[in-house]
């Protein structure tokens, strides 16, 4: 918000929610993380010292949310995988240098993602935009990108990420589904998402509101600012 109110010769376009979120980084951090556009969350990644076994990039703020709590259960049930969390705030930084000031050159761009490794990319807008900014990238057969499928209705915060499979049960399951190493640890887990979607929709069709456990779900490893 700061850049685009103190920047000129520009077309700002903000989109702004109407409930409370998770700050999930300091002011400082921030400020750091937004001016780059692009980068890895080092707080929640677990590749630090070995290639990761996936990439899971976010864009927005609810999938940016769901990305974590995904990342939570597979970090539980799963914790031997190694994953990288890329977040995305400047779109234009998955466009080639060469096509846009904005864009990463493609020796950066292959640092965050790899060349090789599966990438689950949680979106708050249309998939294909995703893929049109990266068609030309090294490992964009490799991108799976989980964002608005113009499913919705009446119905909870949740249940519409439901709707669209951009929930945390879906990323899950995309990640077990592109990492088949894991064998019957894998299986179970993948079946126990399965299971939770089941219970999700009965609860909020008995309670007309999401379950505890997602409606106050937290970030445990680092606790977000209120």
């Amino acid at each position: 918000m700061d850049h685009c109110l103190r920047s000129s010769h520009y077309v700002n376009f903000i989109v702004a929610a109407k409930h409370p979120a998770p700050q999930w980084l300091t002011m400082d951090e921030a400020v750091d993380h937004c001016t780059r556009g692009i980068g890895i969350w080092n707080f929640t990644s677990n590749d630090q010292n070995i290639e990761p076994d996936v990439v899971m990039a976010c864009s927005g703020d609810v999938p940016t949310l769901e990305t974590l709590a995904a990342l939570s259960i597979l970090r539980e049930h799963l914790p031997e995988i190694k994953i990288r969390v890329v977040n995305v705030v400047d779109l234009f930084k998955l466009q080639k240098s060469t096509e846009y000031s904005h864009g990463l050159t493609d020796k950066d761009y292959d640092a965050l993602f790899t060349t090789n490794k599966p990438v689950v990319f949680a979106f708050h807008g249309y998939p294909w935009l995703v893929h049109r900014l990266t068609y030309n990238r090294a490992n964009n057969t490799g991108m799976h990108v989980r964002g608005y499928k113009e499913e919705g209705i009446i119905t909870t915060s949740f249940d519409m990420t439901v709707l669209n499979e951009m929930d945390r049960f879906h990323l899950v399951m995309d990640i077990i589904d592109r990492l088949p190493s894991n064998g019957s640890k894998g299986v179970y887990l993948k079946q126990q998402m399965m299971d939770k979607l089941i219970e999700h929709k009965h609860y909020i069709y008995t309670n007309g509101k999401d379950m505890p456990e997602i409606s106050q779900w937290k970030w445990s490893e680092k606790p977000y600012i209120e």
